[in-house]
């Protein structure tokens, strides 16, 4: 694990030329701390029971439900289907943001993170597609499970511009009634957006039967507000620039920051979708490793 640990440092992996060779070290990185099958990602969510059949994989008895009923059956899990994961990218210019000290923006962080993601679900041999967005649809890449795929998606990722407002809301609802297969949604975005407009699309995939995972990028300085003297503002999204004495207004900005945090994860709560916050300074493997691993404990609850 030591050989590829210092690949997982965002300092490091803003050194590395090109997201393929980014996304390999991230998820070698990854596998290699694991004891189990790297294939035990995304696919391993559980689905249903069906009756034991001679010839049948003992591995996968359910003994609680034998305990209860003293019939014999199986978990079946949704690697016996083919997983459809759709991952959309934030490209708006509140995206680009990189705070004092950070080795990389909120974009390329999430560039990284969605490639190691595109990656790890080829390998387990599922389909991977890309929405890049804004205000509007920028590139929807349609799933695949060819290897080959995942060169698309890199260069689409890569060529994300990140000039633009966001607007979450009309964009979730309108690839809700786009992604006709029923799969896992991955959004990586900072959603810098009005909540209750971007629930309501949220609460649109969920209607149509998707699974959530919301990706919450946000830039140390974002969180902590570390500034101490005057200090010009830019606003992106149009927002304008304004120059304030920090000080006074720390208290003020994150009362409001934890205002929206604590909505925004109500609601998630609320519409059972998986929120995951992510810090731009931590090692990319932290974000994976806690969200599947996760997953591996729910799927073995049943």
């Amino acid at each position: 694990m030591e050989d590829y640990q210092k690949y997982l440092d965002p300092q490091t992996l803003a050194k590395l030329e090109g997201l393929q060779l980014r996304a390999r070290m991230i998820v070698e990185g990854y596998v290699s701390g694991l004891h189990r099958s790297p294939y035990q990602g995304f696919s391993i969510e559980f689905a249903e029971h069906r009756e034991y059949s001679p010839g049948d994989d003992l591995r996968y008895l359910d003994w609680k439900v034998f305990g209860r009923t003293d019939k014999f059956y199986l978990k079946e899990f949704e690697e016996e289907t083919n997983l459809v994961c759709y991952l959309l990218l934030d490209g708006s210019e509140s995206m680009r943001y990189r705070g004092p000290g950070a080795a990389m923006s909120k974009l390329e962080y999430a560039q990284c993170e969605a490639a190691a993601l595109a990656h790890l679900v080829l390998q387990q041999q599922d389909s991977v597609g890309l929405v890049t967005f804004d205000r509007e649809i920028r590139a929807l890449v349609r799933p695949s499970g060819n290897p080959s795929h995942l060169k698309q998606l890199l260069h689409v990722m890569e060529n994300t511009a990140g000039e633009e407002k966001t607007a979450t809301g009309p964009i979730f609802h309108d690839l809700a009634e786009r992604f006709k297969k029923r799969g896992i949604v991955v959004i990586l975005s900072d959603l810098f957006d009005e909540v209750d407009t971007m629930l309501a699309g949220l609460k649109h995939f969920r209607h149509r039967r998707h699974e959530v995972v919301l990706f919450h990028v946000l830039d140390p300085a974002e969180l902590d507000f570390p500034f101490q003297h005057a200090t010009l503002f830019r606003g992106l999204e149009q927002l304008g620039d304004v120059l304030v004495e920090p000080k006074s207004l720390r208290k003020a900005y994150l009362r409001e920051l934890d205002r929206f945090l604590r909505e925004l994860k109500r609601g998630c709560r609320m519409h059972r979708i998986d929120y995951v916050p992510m810090r731009t300074d931590q090692p990319l493997d932290i974000a994976l490793t806690s969200y599947l691993a996760s997953r591996v404990r729910r799927s073995g609850s049943g």
